[in-house]
């Protein structure tokens, strides 16, 4: 009976000990898995609030002029004026945003030019196009209410003397070839 109870307790030490096992080795201890939720800012303007869904282009530049218009305090000057105009320019782009007589809101158009691309554009295009270069590129990204109106890279590749020019989603996809 002694041994027997001994063999019971040596076992149940045994497989607890195997269930906390970790399975990578403990290779990814610490480590969290980031998921980038998408980033509303909301400003109130008296009962309605202003919606603005910054992008999330690998360009700094574009991430700082659209943390500038997040910051910038409207304020009280849109009152007395059926609509308002703000418009920032950064290194290479500009943001314009209208706001109506409340102080809503109401739209947001953003132009830059020789951005940082998003890698799944770049592969799309390398792929689809291969030996051709991308020499030069616009992104075009417009809101209106806080709903994504417009979201496009116009291209410009070339191979040789042959130019062609593109429209292309964030995800890759070719809308229009011209």
């Amino acid at each position: 009976m002694k041994t027997f109870i001994i063999i019971m307790l040596f076992l149940g030490t045994h497989i607890t000990s195997f269930s906390q096992n970790k399975v990578n080795g403990g290779k990814d201890e610490g480590k969290m898995k980031s998921i980038d939720l998408p980033e509303v800012v909301i400003k109130s303007a008296g009962k309605d609030f202003s919606v603005y869904l910054p992008d999330k282009n690998p360009d700094p530049s574009v991430t700082q002029l659209q943390n500038e218009f997040i910051t910038y305090n409207l304020g009280k000057d849109y009152e007395g004026f059926d609509n308002y105009l703000v418009i920032l320019e950064g290194e290479k782009g500009v943001l314009t945003a209208t706001y109506d007589e409340k102080g809503k809101l109401t739209g947001v158009v953003e132009k830059y030019s020789n951005v940082q691309l998003p890698a799944p554009v770049i592969y799309s295009i390398y792929k689809t196009y291969p030996g051709w270069q991308i020499v030069n590129d616009k992104f075009l990204y417009t809101q209106e209410n806080g709903d994504i109106t417009k979201k496009e890279y116009n291209l410009k590749i070339k191979k040789e003397n042959e130019i062609i020019k593109l429209k292309v989603n964030p995800e890759g996809e070719i809308i229009a070839k011209s």
